[in-house]
């Protein structure tokens, strides 16, 4: 595997910032011919730098404009009730992301709904209901001041 360059670099910036940008345009933004930048862009993909492309939506113009944050905390931590728990927090769409925290909790949850009761349905009803959860503890978020999208 190559070792990242500055150029590799601005070419991953540029595409996390318009995916959409013709390699053309790439090219001219990192200070290289078009064939070059495609060879690059190739290996970035190859090696797994790039691991896709994708369209950033507007949610709140979705409706979907409340998020909050779910700390959960699991009753049993074995590798195979975090297996089970992986695999089924993956199946509740209003989970944007879900990540296995090195905390006094076990896991930390984004979860985009349109407002605060279906957050409760989705909390009381999907989220308590994973397997091995014991408690979880939710944190509102009144403003997004940065937020990339992905």
């Amino acid at each position: 595997m190559v070792e990242l360059d500055r150029i590799d670099h601005s070419i991953l910036r540029e595409l996390q910032k318009n995916s959409r940008i013709t390699v053309t345009e790439l090219a001219a933004r990192v200070g290289l011919s078009k064939t070059p930048c495609q060879v690059r862009m190739r290996r970035l993909e190859e090696q797994g730098y790039i691991t896709g492309y994708t369209t950033l939506v507007n949610q709140t113009k979705l409706g979907l404009s409340h998020v909050a944050f779910a700390q959960v905390t699991l009753s049993d931590t074995s590798s195979k009730a975090l297996a089970a728990f992986n695999e089924a927090v993956k199946r509740i769409s209003a989970v944007e992301q879900c990540h296995m925290m090195a905390a006094n909790f076990d896991y930390l949850l984004k979860i985009r709904t349109r407002n605060m009761a279906e957050y409760r349905q989705v909390l009381g009803e999907q989220v308590s209901s994973l397997p091995h959860v014991l408690q979880t503890s939710t944190f509102v978020v009144m403003e997004s001041v940065k937020d990339t999208g992905i």
